[in-house]
């Protein structure tokens, strides 16, 4: 490869690509490399300072049994969790499928007919309600004030207020009973169902109330008291939120899990994160795909209401098939046995002088003891290894959930039983301990359909999990060559440990002393990360890049406040920058100023230069990708900064492009304040088809006691001026951590650098190998691209009539996925081949790309016809190969086997061409019926 590029070493590639002034001339402080086998024996050494002890906190977190099926066969199959999200429909369609089962059932529980694909966690997923709502009700944003009740999760009450703050929101907590709002300034209110110390409230009246005041009700529900209790849109609810993590997805010590968000049809494109939805291929058939697109953040910029481009895919898939598995009676079934349990247990406690409360519950009692202090009740039922929650001196919390048995509710009785008193446990009817009164039971039919009433033994679901694992495109394939995506290696020996008890078991705000594991892990992941990124201090609770980008803008924005500049709030952004870039800084409370570009698609500095000085006196940031969006490392990185500081702004680092800096150069060296890590990318995280992600930031020192805090733990999280939190979960999805920490342990220093090094190699290789072929859009100033390159495909619509779209689809035929399409610039390709491909890969993408060229030079030349072509018909299916009307003038060869390797294995596209249009004039976004297939 070196050869090809007339190199003889991998530092003479670098010294060509890498601007000299910011690369590092010593090596990163981060030890040796070790081997697989002895770095997993430290990390369960590191795992065993974690002590798994029974959950009874609840607060919206619950102990859960993930079936085995689903364990092995999506959580640790990278058939499932290597791809990337699905924009490509026709090799994403089991996927989608399985996100339209998860959008099914959220909206059959909820009585809403609208679901999304998942939102990060619930309560950021309130938080987005919130915003939604104002959008609804106040779309020019007159109206200011949000209700939130008191009896919320306490860490969803400060999310939505540090949502809320930047927003211009103000946020009154209080009881529903006594919620004023007659001032006609409140758009929404946020209530919780069953509330956080466990009653079921019938919320009717409270939501006609809201209504009659002109507000959005938004009610966070819990996902398995909904196939109990009254579902929220039969209460009149407009949007309701909550988590699905309790179907089947470990506790995790806070995530990742997959957080819900359903609403009314008629609130469709006011609704953020991704939808599912319904339409055809090329030949009638029915096809999943992405739907309403153009309500995305990333489309609507600086007018999105949301920043959210990202979902828990992996996790709503899991959710989804736990209740495929289980079907609406077995749902029902554990949902009775936790109530009954829950019944029993409040028995037994009353009979021994405790109050249990009378209202109606579901599984978690608030109880005021007797002849017991609160300290003595937790720590005797800590001494028989459960974890009790605390609300106040003399009152503390039990939930129930799947995992728990008879027995262990007898051992809670025994250690809440005061000396010489004595209680009866007894086995009641079942009748008795499940039934809710009329006007709290739910009597509304759910899930209905075949998918939820088919699949309920292991064998039947197994075959179902592989059946839609064959129609999606995965890393376990082929490379999937994404721009700005980095879509590398997840080793095996990375992702074990996720599913280890003793990571998986652990509930967020269990007491410090029982998550020593996890804290040594996260300093240590916190101490590389700076090391990697030339930081003073890291947060690891941002639980996506989107949240990473947020997080930061709030920090900066805490720092002027602090410093009696709070008026600053204009954020420079180049027109070259990710297009979450702009709905952070809206939501973060910024001005959005453009910044143009020059012809080589560099920063234009005498643009940035004259808009800094003309606002200097509120001048907040800049936001800047490193390397650039063209794939360049840009020379006048270290002068824009400078600029920027000069003005009193503070430079915000987009972290997407960090698989080129790694070991070479860091962003604190440059004069970066603040940037946030796609651990996803280039950390090794897996995308999970769109999620789980993670996006920490580090920041300058002057910005270190800003870092957000979380307000449920005790834990050492964020600085002494804290923003508030950013995710439901002190360290976000902190079981996913552990992939990034085995990475950087097995890399070490050299092995880093190697893999950065190695990047840009594969990329410039690429482009030399292209070029003939392809124009190369953007270089640097000796001619080389950085570790991912745009190659332009415009000049073929007016030669041929193929556009990139017809380009992207054919690539399916040689079983390949799309790289990047027309970003950052309309009608290119953005390819980013990462150093985990060999170069006997890399040569075959480059191989379809060049034979995909010769295609199109036929139509050019008259050989292949215009409209009627291989490019124009892809993807091709079997079906369609196979069919007795094959019609088209090109031979079915051509169409299925355009090259020599797919003979020896070919994937299939699942449906030919996706009707797009036709999906979002007919708006289905719920499991069609068996016969439409």
């Amino acid at each position: 490869m070196l050869k090809s590029l007339g190199l003889d070493s991998l530092d003479e590639l670098v010294d060509q690509t890498v601007p000299e002034s910011i690369r590092m001339n010593k090596p990163l402080k981060l030890g040796q490399p070790r081997g697989e086998f002895e770095m997993l024996a430290e990390l369960k050494t590191l795992a065993s300072k974690n002590k798994v002890v029974r959950s009874c906190i609840g607060m919206g977190y619950s102990d859960t049994i993930t079936p085995p099926v689903i364990q092995r066969n999506i959580l640790e199959n990278p058939g499932w969790y290597t791809q990337y999200t699905p924009y490509q429909p026709e090799i994403s369609q089991g996927r989608l499928e399985a996100l339209l089962n998860f959008q099914t059932m959220v909206s059959d529980l909820t009585g809403l007919a609208l679901a999304n694909a998942s939102m990060l966690d619930e309560s950021t997923a309130a938080g987005e309600a919130m915003s939604m709502a104002r959008a609804i009700a106040s779309p020019d944003g007159a109206k200011k004030s949000f209700f939130v009740a008191d009896d919320c999760h306490p860490q969803t009450i400060a999310i939505v207020q540090a949502r809320a703050e930047p927003l211009g929101i103000s946020v009154h907590v209080g009881s529903p009973s006594k919620m004023d709002l007659s001032s006609n300034d409140f758009f929404g209110i946020l209530l919780q169902y069953p509330t956080t110390d466990g009653r079921v409230v019938d919320y009717t009246d409270v939501i006609y109330k809201a209504h009659a005041a002109g507000a959005i009700a938004i009610v966070a529900a819990d996902i398995l008291a909904l196939t109990l209790i009254k579902p929220p849109g039969e209460s009149g609810a407009d949007i309701a939120v909550g988590s699905t993590q309790r179907f089947g997805v470990p506790l995790g010590f806070g995530g990742p899990h997959a957080g819900y968000l359903a609403t009314k049809t008629d609130y469709a494109r006011k609704m953020p994160g991704r939808i599912i939805g319904v339409s055809k291929d090329a030949a009638g058939k029915p096809a999943f795909r992405l739907t309403l697109q153009t309500r995305e953040q990333h489309i609507r910029r600086e007018k999105a209401t949301s920043n959210v481009c990202t979902a828990q895919v992996l996790l709503a898939i899991m959710a989804g098939m736990y209740a495929t598995y289980h079907g609406p009676s077995g749902l029902k079934r554990i949902a009775q046995r936790v109530r009954a349990l829950t019944v029993l247990l409040a028995d037994a406690l009353a009979q021994l002088g405790h109050d249990a409360g009378q209202g109606v519950f579901f599984d978690t009692l608030k109880i005021r003891l007797s002849k017991l202090s609160a300290a003595d009740a937790i720590a005797r039922a800590l001494k028989a290894n459960f974890n009790l929650r605390r609300y106040d001196d003399h009152t503390i919390g039990i939930a129930l959930d799947e995992t728990t048995s008879h027995a262990d509710v007898l051992g809670l009785v025994s250690a809440l039983t005061p000396d010489g008193a004595s209680a009866a446990y007894t086995n009641d009817d079942e009748d008795r301990l499940t039934r809710l009164p009329e006007n709290f039971a739910r009597t509304s039919p759910y899930l209905t359909h075949p998918v939820f009433n088919r699949y309920h033994s292991e064998t039947e679901l197994l075959r179902y999990i592989f059946k839609l694992m064959s129609r999606d495109l995965s890393l376990a394939q082929s490379m999937i060559p994404l721009g700005s995506c980095t879509m590398k290696l997840n080793a095996t020996s990375e992702m074990l440990p996720v599913t280890w008890p003793e990571f998986g078991r652990m509930h967020p705000f269990a007491p410090a002393e029982q998550s020593k594991g996890y804290q040594a892990m996260f300093k240590q992941l916190e101490k590389w990360l700076a090391e990697i990124t030339g930081f003073a201090a890291i947060s690891l609770q941002p639980n996506a890049g989107s949240a990473g980008e947020y997080a930061g803008l709030l920090v900066i924005r805490a720092y002027h406040a602090s410093r009696g500049e709070g008026h600053r709030d204009v954020c420079l952004i180049p027109d070259s920058a990710h297009g979450t870039n702009p709905a952070s800084a809206v939501i973060a409370g910024f001005k959005v100023v453009a910044v143009g570009c020059d012809e080589a698609g560099n920063i234009d500095v005498a643009d940035l230069k004259a808009k800094a000085e003309a606002h200097r006196d509120d001048l907040a940031a800049l936001m800047i990708t490193y390397p650039s969006t063209r794939g360049v490392f840009e020379e006048t990185v270290t002068e824009i900064c400078k600029i920027i500081h000069k003005n009193g702004g503070q430079v915000y680092m987009d972290g997407a492009n960090m698989n080129a800096q790694v070991g070479l150069c860091r962003p604190g060296d440059m004069g970066a304040d603040v940037c946030h890590l796609n651990l996803h990318k280039t950390f090794c995280i897996p995308h999970g088809g769109g999620g789980p992600g993670m996006g920490p930031i580090g920041v300058a020192k002057q910005l270190k006691k800003f870092l957000p805090g979380h307000p449920a733990t005790k834990l050492a999280v964020g600085g002494e001026e804290a923003i508030g939190p950013v995710a439901e979960s002190p360290f976000g999805s902190a079981s996913i951590l552990t992939i990034s920490y085995v990475y950087i342990a097995l890399m070490g220093a050299a092995g880093l650098k190697r893999a950065t090094e190695v990047a840009i190699l594969s990329a410039n290789y690429m482009a030399k190998r292209l070029e003939p072929h392809y124009p190369i859009l953007f270089k640097g100033k000796s001619g080389r691209v950085a570790h991912e390159f745009v190659m332009d495909v415009r000049q073929f619509e007016q030669s041929s009539g193929i556009k990139v779209d017809d380009i992207a689809k054919r690539l399916m035929d040689y079983g390949f996925h799309a790289p990047t399409m027309s970003w950052p610039v309309p009608g290119t390709l953005m390819i980013e081949p990462t150093e985990s491909e060999s170069k006997a890969e890399l040569d075959r993408f480059c191989d379809a790309m060049i034979a995909i060229r010769e295609e199109i030079r036929a139509i050019e030349d008259g050989r292949s016809d215009r409209s009627d072509n291989v490019l124009k018909g892809a993807p091709h299916t079997a079906a369609a190969v196979i069919s007795d009307g094959w019609s088209h003038k090109y031979p079915r060869e051509q169409a299925a086997y355009p090259a020599a390797w797919l003979h020896d294995f070919k994937f299939w596209p699942a449906v030919g061409r996706v009707d797009n249009p036709y999906g979002d004039r007919n708006l289905v976004c719920t499991c069609p019926p068996m016969d439409a297939e």
